[in-house]
């Protein structure tokens, strides 16, 4: 494993940049475009069901997950974790697992920004714009650390700000404060009971891949904790704000969406948000709007690149991945990891040659199975992580930051992750991806037991301790 004394990343995060990075990391196409389609498949009750208990999960992942990156603050976090605690090649296969998710991701993201210039150059084809914003966040990802946070922050803080003036006005419209062009004060009428499952409880399960995929990003709080100032006090401090506010954002716009629309008419291509600011009036809603939610894409797909590049590259320090992704430009960026995960994401430049909509559902259900196996890795680590600190003589109260019921959390999270998994093969539409992803996940781990642990066992790599680290 990686040494104190090997190329170190800046630690030059502050505690504003990390809760915002990780913020601004979920707050993007999962709200902006994908809880309409959510809706729209699961039902007003359905969308509620998913996302609370996706909340759920979320909370149990990220507690875990505070854990063990308070006690071990490194960047690649949840990889590493899941080397030394679960084995090597379970670490392997999640970092590549997380990998090829995230950066699934940022094409995802490619793809939406690409879609929603569609509204201001409806005859530009959507590949062009899809290439124009690689480029641009390939420029900033290649800036230093402390650049691209505070860049970032800007970004999320925008997001912030429309999300909470869409959820007091859509509000307002709900019971009548804010008139809506042609549509009578719809106060909670969509929401009766009888229409609040219109495709039964179990849907719920089946969708719960959008929910998953929603909240993804969170968990760069343990990515950027090798980058971060005082890692065992901002860290903490990030998982605490950072859950409120993601699970209170997204229940709050599923509400009011649901209340002001129909199920039947949210869709996947025009974003909810945009139609009610239009019918509320607000002035030029639709272009404030999409600049809006054009931000928070980009913004999204920024901190998919930024965590891509940097489990890459602690993946490569590692002997995981090849020692050119390693290396660090005299910024202290790891750029040919950067060119990498960049060439990677150009999956979604196959909107030239695929309908748009059908390569965002493909890159999201990709990216999403990722993520729950990456999730389930999480919760595996800090179970075995826990049991090995207490067998050797550790103390829980010397534990900076420690999950609440242990060892009930880790299991109940595993458990959730699985249940969700299990559902999905009896979606025709998502068993494919499904199919794949576990299919990558058992390649990787015969990749490595073949390939690469006879090397890591003869040059010591396994036997690296974590207090070379540890805060």
């Amino acid at each position: 494993m990686k040494t104190l004394e090997e190329p170190q990343l800046n630690r030059s995060m502050k505690s504003r940049h990390l809760m915002m990075l990780s913020l601004g990391g979920v707050i993007g196409t999962g709200l902006f475009l994908n809880v309409g389609y959510t809706i729209n498949q699961a039902g007003p009750g359905g969308a509620l069901v998913g996302y609370l208990i996706g909340g759920l999960i979320l909370y149990m992942v990220m507690t875990c997950l505070g854990e063990l990156a308070v006690y071990m603050p490194v960047t690649g976090s949840f990889q590493k974790y899941a080397s030394r605690y679960i084995s090597p090649s379970a670490g392997f296969s999640l970092g590549w697992m997380y990998f090829v998710g995230s950066a699934a991701t940022a094409g995802v993201e490619f793809t939406a920004a690409g879609i929603l210039m569609q509204h201001w150059f409806p005859h530009t084809p959507i590949w062009i714009w899809c290439a124009v914003f690689m480029v641009l966040l390939f420029s900033l990802n290649a800036l230093t650390t402390k650049g691209f946070a505070e860049a970032e922050f800007w970004f999320a803080s925008i997001k912030v700000v429309a999300v909470l003036a869409f959820i007091v006005i859509g509000g307002a419209a709900i019971i009548g404060w804010i008139p809506l062009d042609g549509i009578p004060t719809p106060h909670l009428t969509n929401l009766a009971p009888s229409g609040l499952f219109p495709a039964g409880i179990a849907i719920v399960f089946i969708t719960m891949m959008n929910v998953i995929f929603s909240y993804q990003g969170s968990e760069l709080v343990g990515i950027a904790a090798g980058e971060t100032e005082n890692p065992e006090k901002n860290i903490p401090k990030a998982i605490r704000t950072i859950l409120f506010r993601i699970v209170v954002f997204y229940i709050a716009s599923i509400v009011v969406l649901s209340a002001i629309f129909p199920s039947a008419e949210l869709g996947l291509m025009q974003s909810p948000f945009v139609t009610l600011m239009e019918l509320a009036g607000v002035p030029y809603a639709a272009g404030i709007m999409n600049f809006v939610i054009l931000t928070a894409i980009l913004s999204v797909g920024n901190s998919c690149l930024y965590a891509s590049t940097r489990l890459l590259w602690s993946m490569a320090n590692d002997g995981m991945a090849p020692a050119l992704f390693g290396r660090l430009t005299k910024r202290r960026v790891p750029l040919n990891a950067l060119i990498f995960t960049m060439a990677f994401s150009l999956l979604s430049l196959l909107t030239s040659v695929m309908e748009a909509d059908a390569v965002f559902v493909l890159l999201m259900s990709i990216a999403a199975i990722a993520v729950t196996i990456s999730w389930m890795g999480i919760a595996t680590s800090q179970l075995l992580f826990r049991k090995r600190y207490l067998k050797q003589g550790g103390k829980l109260e010397d534990l900076q930051y420690r999950v609440k019921f242990y060892p009930l959390v880790p299991l109940t999270c595993i458990s959730f992750c699985l249940i969700i998994l299990i559902f999905l093969a009896f979606d025709p539409t998502q068993r494919i991806g499904l199919v794949y992803g576990i299919g990558f996940f058992a390649a990787c781990m015969i990749f490595y037991k073949v390939k690469l642990e006879k090397k890591h066992l003869a040059d010591g790599t396994l036997n690296a301790e974590p207090a070379e680290v540890n805060n």
